[in-house]
């Protein structure tokens, strides 16, 4: 694929990423042009490494980094409101956040990109999560019947600033708890205890109210079917705790995004 080729075909995704980082469309636009310039002084920039969309968005990264404002937290507002809260983030972690978590970017492919190890970026994403999460905490519910696999999720929530209202081993305990405190996110196994379904405990609460839902599986294939509808956030078992905190941060700032805009056109 020739240079022209891969800058058209990624720079819609490009122009998102970079409205998100920077906190508004102008701001981002102004960088993605930049990107471009650079890119038509210099071709080879984009055949850099063995994927021309991570090489585009370490282009973008290292443009966008070398500007000293953009090392700083936000001091205005977004005018984009749904968007503010990703603002907020310190800059190094938001752009970690947002390209394993909004542009689906790898680890290895998001640590390439922002010139980092592993190790570092896993730290920032987990960073990321934190401030996200203390702008967005909620209560949450855990449908887990592995005892030592729910405390570590548990603790990971409850560091990230939110409460956990509960950890249900069953579909019956699921409802129960939901009915009874109605949490704003739900995390949930798909094969519980008693040899019930979290995916049908959640269908039943989904009947009765919205929130935004997580599943942990180790069984990510019984999802994928086409036959019902499928979970928006799924996290495979084994699993990294900075995934699951920064998935966790994603659903709800999606979730708040989509009332804002049921909002809007009210």
């Amino acid at each position: 694929m020739s240079t022209s080729q891969a800058v058209v075909q990624h720079l819609p995704f490009l122009r998102r990423y970079a409205r998100a980082v920077s906190g508004s469309q102008a701001s981002g636009d102004a960088y993605v042009a930049a990107t471009v310039e650079s890119l038509i002084v210099s071709p080879k920039l984009l055949e850099a490494g063995p994927s021309q969309r991570v090489a585009l968005y370490r282009l973008f990264s290292k443009i966008w980094n070398s500007v000293p404002v953009n090392g700083q937290p936000e001091a205005g507002v977004s005018n984009l409101p749904a968007e503010h809260h990703l603002t907020q983030i310190t800059p190094r972690p938001r752009q970690a956040f947002l390209l394993v978590a909004l542009e689906g970017f790898s680890e290895e492919d998001a640590a390439d990109i922002l010139g980092c190890d592993l190790s570092t970026l896993r730290g920032l994403v987990e960073e990321a999560g934190r401030e996200l999460a203390a702008e967005i905490a909620t209560d949450v519910l855990i449908i887990e019947d592995e005892t030592f696999i729910a405390m570590d999720i548990e603790a990971l929530i409850e560091s990230l600033g939110h409460r956990v209202i509960g950890v249900a081993r069953t579909h019956t305990e699921a409802i129960a708890l939901a009915r009874r405190k109605r949490p704003g996110l739900i995390l949930a196994d798909i094969q519980l205890a008693d040899g019930s379904s979290g995916l049908d405990a959640v269908n039943e609460l989904l009947g009765s109210f919205e929130v935004p839902v997580i599943f942990i599986t180790a069984y990510p294939e019984r999802f994928l079917t086409g036959q019902r509808p499928e979970p928006a956030f799924l996290i495979a078992k084994p699993f990294q705790l900075a995934v699951v905190s920064a998935v966790a941060s994603q659903a709800l700032f999606f979730e708040r995004k989509a009332r804002q805009r049921e909002r809007q056109t009210i």
